[in-house]
């Protein structure tokens, strides 16, 4: 890994606050795995190029293959505890995101995308007052 755009301190800071362990003006702040994947991998080509053994997943479901049914874990060659781990803790904050679909498309089965924020500015994140 070649980070060439190195900031000692933004890095740190970085990697501190995805742990859990930074300066966070909100209490109980965790890093959401399943939503990050959804944002940024909706597809899961990342993972599949670095999970070989998770390839025959398809789409936005590769973020949680031990939500998957047992029918499509055994179509995709995946036996949970065997050629893929099952997950050591799955934490609560996860459950809003396992069923969704990325960018807002309707799953076929009827699951919801993640929620779109666009229309909140800085002061909706940063204000006590939740009712947007």
């Amino acid at each position: 890994l070649l980070k060439v755009d190195y900031d000692v301190c933004s890095n740190y800071g970085n990697w501190l606050y995805s742990a859990g362990i930074g300066n966070d003006p909100r209490d109980n702040r965790k890093f959401n795995m399943i939503k990050q994947g959804l944002d940024y991998d909706g597809n899961g080509d990342y993972v599949r190029l670095w999970v070989p053994e998770l390839q025959g997943i398809k789409g936005a479901d590769i973020h949680t293959p031990w939500a998957l049914s047992s029918a499509a874990l055994s179509l995709a060659g995946v036996t949970l505890g065997e050629t893929y781990p099952r997950p050591v803790v799955t934490a609560p904050e996860w459950s809003r995101h396992i069923h969704q679909r990325p960018g807002g498309s309707p799953h076929p089965r009827g699951r919801r995308g993640p929620a779109q924020h666009k229309d909140r500015g800085i002061d909706f994140y940063f204000s006590r007052k939740k009712d947007a």
